[in-house]
């Protein structure tokens, strides 16, 4: 019986440390940003892309990139690289960066600066 107990014990502490860094994350205001800065290689800084390819994330509404970001994960959706992207976040972390870039305002993104020439 005690051996039950401390097991019980534990997995409530481990699930107790889960909540708490959960809830630590979605207070830290630099966590949705950290967590969408993956996005930013594909979808331009701060998720406004260049040309538009692939599509700007800046400024969408949360609910239409939340979707879009579960649909990819679950294979709903097609795509080359989103789903396995997409697969590594919980859905809270996908909630997170859903909302973080429907805060940001769209704007075009800078292109990068010419490759410097011969000397």
């Amino acid at each position: 019986m005690e051996t039950k107990l401390k097991t019980f014990r534990r997995i409530s502490a481990g699930g107790l440390l889960s909540l708490l860094a959960a809830t630590a994350a979605a207070q830290d205001p630099n966590a949705a940003r950290a967590l969408a800065a993956t996005c930013f290689t594909c979808h331009g800084p701060e998720g406004r892309s260049v040309g538009g390819v692939p599509p700007a994330l800046a400024g969408r509404d949360k609910a239409a990139l939340l979707q879009a970001m579960q649909e990819f994960k679950a294979g709903k959706r097609p795509s080359t690289i989103m789903q396995q992207h997409a697969s590594g976040y919980t859905d809270e972390q996908l909630d997170l960066i859903a909302g973080y870039f429907a805060g940001v305002k769209p704007a075009a993104a800078r292109a990068a600066p010419p490759a410097p020439g011969p000397r």
